[in-house]
């Protein structure tokens, strides 16, 4: 199977077919899946995608009809099928990766170049086709990688997934007609399988009891997968301690403490592949405050720390409809992730280039003035103090773990910890809800880690603050759409 790289500076014009539901599907595409393992490869000024292989995985749990071709501009890259022929798009699929966060750190804009493994999961073609994956950036589109699909080809592998139990969670039939979430148990041996169903279980009825989710809970289906590991729990690198685990997740992702990932896509894919899936969370067998989402890549978060159910639901809401993160005073691995003068794809936060023309104006009052006044001082004063006693109490912590400092100790520092983190979501909850902007749609200065500049649809929302509390009006109807594409 051979791939070329070609790279173009232009505007990309394609083609589409007329598309008739499953008459059209069963025509172009057989009812499977077809994984495309490749590998990311450069820094802040380069990057090359190569392929490793094509791996065919179970039934298609995608959508079959319009939904085949999803163009959102969110995402930094854009996987499309080509029909050779004519030139026809005929399946389309946009999302971010680790490598797309990478290029933003400090490391990448010295030139230091990393490789990531990551995969695109497609319907498996009936002709040759070919695979094309463009970059968006600044309103211009560049080709980065091109090679062809042959579903005949010998070396389209068929592995089978990962010795792995499988629990229907929550059910919904067919896949095709639902989102399919696949929860991966990570950190769990043998002898804790009854824990992971007891987190399952616990996690699957959070989903379900926070809006939209509640609403469309017969459109949803949620099933857990675990291999189990030979340790608990994953590896915290900044505090010295390592884990041998089923996917390799880890803490200090990117250089930030809080930020959990794993780099080891292939045993995650393989993984998620015993059961049908178009969306893959991560839960790790961890007390520690951490987890990540990447859009229609994966997300990520702890079981046991007081705020679970709130990663949860804030980095499936990164992975799942592509909604930023509207906090701006917590520190991240990121640099320049939303540069000046360039409207964010995003749905939940704005640049405000062209107030009349707001993307949710349609939520928005005609008295509620844009931008909409807060009391961003007050709060920007608080928050910081917090910040600054959070960072200096985590150096204490890794300082500690890595000096092997008495178990004691150490437990009271995890104790202070979280005795600050709550104490301080209280004071916001407190602040926030003594403001006169509580309840409205508007555009409120501050989002996407940058203080001024871009701007948040609500006072408040999960994707803002922390504690399980509902999305805003605008994430709601982001989430809505995302349910409604997939099961289109």
């Amino acid at each position: 199977m051979a791939n070329a790289l070609r790279v173009v500076g232009v505007l990309v014009a394609v083609a589409f077919p007329s598309y008739g539901g499953e008459t059209f599907f069963l025509k172009r595409f057989h009812d499977r899946t077809l994984r495309v393992d490749l590998y990311h490869t450069g820094h802040a000024e380069e990057e090359i995608f190569t392929l490793d292989r094509l791996v065919l995985e179970g039934p298609w749990a995608g959508p079959r009809g319009s939904g085949l071709v999803d163009e959102r501009p969110q995402g930094r890259y854009l996987a499309r099928l080509v029909d050779p022929a004519d030139g026809t798009t005929l399946w389309a699929f946009p999302w971010d990766s680790y490598f797309g966060e990478y290029r933003t750190t400090g490391p990448a804009g010295r030139g230091v170049r990393r490789t990531f493994h990551e995969s695109v999961r497609l319907p498996l073609p009936r002709q040759s086709t070919e695979l094309v994956i463009e970059v968006r950036e600044r309103g211009q589109v560049r080709k980065l990688f091109n090679a062809p699909v042959d579903p005949q080809d010998i070396f389209v592998e068929a592995e089978g997934p990962a010795a792995t139990a499988v629990v229907e969670a929550h059910p919904c039939h067919p896949a095709a007609t639902c989102v399919d979430l696949v929860i991966l148990g990570e950190g769990y041996t043998v002898r804790e399988m009854k824990k992971f169903r007891a987190d399952l279980t616990r996690f699957v009825a959070v989903l379900l009891r926070q809006e939209p989710f509640a609403s469309l809970r017969q459109s949803i289906a949620v099933r857990g997968v675990l291999v189990p590991s030979p340790e608990s729990g994953c590896d915290e690198p900044s505090r010295g301690v390592w884990r041998r685990t089923a996917l390799g997740a880890s803490f200090d992702a990117l250089g930030s403490e809080r930020y959990l990932l794993t780099e080891d896509n292939r045993a995650l894919r393989r993984a998620a592949a015993a059961v049908p899936y178009e969306l893959a969370a991560v839960m790790v067998n961890h007390r520690r405050y951490g987890g990540g989402g990447i859009f229609n890549f994966y997300s990520t978060f702890t079981a046991d720390n007081q705020w679970s159910e709130y990663i949860f639901l804030h980095e499936l809401g990164h992975a799942f409809a592509g909604l930023a993160d509207e906090y701006y005073t917590s520190s991240v691995a990121y640099n320049e992730l939303y540069p000046r003068g360039v409207e964010p794809a995003e749905p939940n936060i704005t640049a405000l280039l062209e107030p009349a023309s707001l993307k949710w104006r349609h939520l928005v009052s005609p008295s509620t003035p844009i931008p909409t006044p807060w009391e961003k001082e007050g709060f920007d004063t608080l928050d910081r103090a917090f910040q600054q006693r959070r960072e200096e109490l985590n150096r204490r912590i890794a300082q500690a773990m890595r000096g092997q400092a008495a178990k004691a100790t150490v437990a009271q520092l995890l104790a202070e910890g979280e005795r600050l983190s709550a104490e301080h979501a209280r004071a916001v909850d407190d602040y926030l809800g003594r403001s006169a902007g509580r309840g409205v749609v508007g555009a409120f200065e501050g989002a996407g880690y940058s203080a001024t500049g871009l701007y948040r649809p609500a006072l408040d929302c999960i994707m803002f603050s922390k504690g399980v509390k509902p999305f805003c009006p605008v994430c709601q109807h982001a989430i809505r759409e995302a349910v409604r594409r997939l099961t289109d």
